[in-house]
């Protein structure tokens, strides 16, 4: 059996330690270099091109995230950034690190654990994220295929339904935060549909990543609130469901439960997806992102039969094709596009909502 080979990169001595102990716990891995800085991380990710790399945000030389920018940059290497959610400014630098390319989040052990809880989601994520195919420069790649269309582009797209669309759900998990970003980018300040977003994230991450994602959005972006109203066109802005919290449209409010999971999510984007189809039918568009698992494919199922707009990411541009792949099996999707043409084509829905509303 072919080992997968780790590559710790970490600067504290004892949770370095902690972590290469964990990984030698189990016979299908293969701890293959320890690393203490970002530059020394580099180094010996060139050289010994491992499956993946444990890194650390907080660094001495070169810091997780610039190391985590050179390695995608020159030689793509899954990365599983393992640090402290201590602080925004810790947090930022992680959503950074994901936009640039990191493929998943994990708190680093505390060293109070009770159980070997922490042990088995370390492992079993480790193994994940080493099978996942990464790209060279990946925010230079999602540029370049948004600058393929131009800001006036609109794209054919498959409707069931007539009526123009009310309100844009998204979703995504894995891969999500660079996908987001670069869709938001692609919206004017003035789009007019509410967009209503979900996204896997850790929830001790999570905190900070509305807020994170407001600084780079033409668009303002918040938290929902349990009862606010849904906007009404002409007002947008984007609107995220909370860390540990379903987002539901109901009677035009947004709810927040925190009824059980989905997929083992919470919250999930069918959750969100088959609120919208029953409020607002063929008013509503879906578009599920690049994510692991199936969370989103069946949501995006009932908006489609409800008549609406529904979109999925291609395997080409998805970090993971999870769970788009999911919801194109299923027939959910009406039109499968590049990361590149997304914000475009919520640019022409927006558009026929606008000719919608002024009729």
């Amino acid at each position: 059996m072919t080992r997968i080979r780790v590559l710790v990169v970490e600067d504290s001595v004892s949770v370095r330690k902690r972590l290469v102990e964990v990984l030698r716990s189990d016979d299908a891995l293969e701890v293959v270099g320890e690393a203490a800085d970002g530059k020394e991380a580099i180094a010996l990710c060139q050289s010994l091109r491992p499956d993946i790399v444990t890194l650390d945000m907080v660094l001495p030389v070169m810091s997780g995230l610039a190391a985590t920018e050179y390695i995608m940059a020159h030689f793509p290497t899954p990365i599983l950034i393992v640090s402290a959610s201590m602080n925004r400014g810790e947090l930022f630098k992680t959503y950074e690190a994901l936009a640039a390319g990191a493929v998943d989040v994990l708190e680093k052990p505390t060293g109070e654990e009770v159980d070997d809880a922490w042990e088995r989601e370390f492992l079993a994520t480790v193994k994940l994220v080493s099978r996942i195919k990464v790209i060279t420069h990946v925010r230079a790649k999602l540029r370049a295929s948004a600058m393929s269309f131009a800001p006036g582009t609109t794209l054919p797209l498959s409707r069931a339904g007539s009526s123009a669309s009310q309100v844009v759900a998204i979703g995504a998990s894995t891969g999500g935060p660079a996908a987001i970003v670069e869709i938001l980018r692609g919206l004017p300040p003035t789009f007019p549909l509410p967009i209503l977003l979900v996204i896997h994230i850790g929830e001790s991450f999570a905190a900070a990543f509305a807020d994170w994602l407001d600084g780079l959005s033409p668009l303002r972006v918040a938290c929902a609130r349990d009862g606010e109203p849904l906007p009404p066109i002409g007002k947008a802005r984007v609107i995220m469901a909370p860390p540990d919290r379903h987002l539901v449209l109901r009677q035009g409010v947004l709810r927040l439960s925190h009824d059980p999971e989905r997929h083992s999510c919470r919250p999930s984007v069918d959750v969100l997806f088959e609120s919208v189809a029953r409020e607002l039918g063929d008013r509503s568009s879906a578009c599920l992102l690049t994510g692991m698992g199936r969370d989103g494919a069946a949501g995006l199922l009932e908006v489609r039969r409800a008549g609406g707009t529904t979109i999925a990411q291609d395997e080409a541009t998805s970090v993971v094709f999870g769970m788009p792949q999911e919801a194109i099996r299923l027939g959910a999707a009406a039109s499968v596009l590049p990361l590149g043409a997304i914000a475009p084509a919520l640019r022409a829905i927006a558009a026929q909502a606008d000719i919608g509303g002024s009729g």
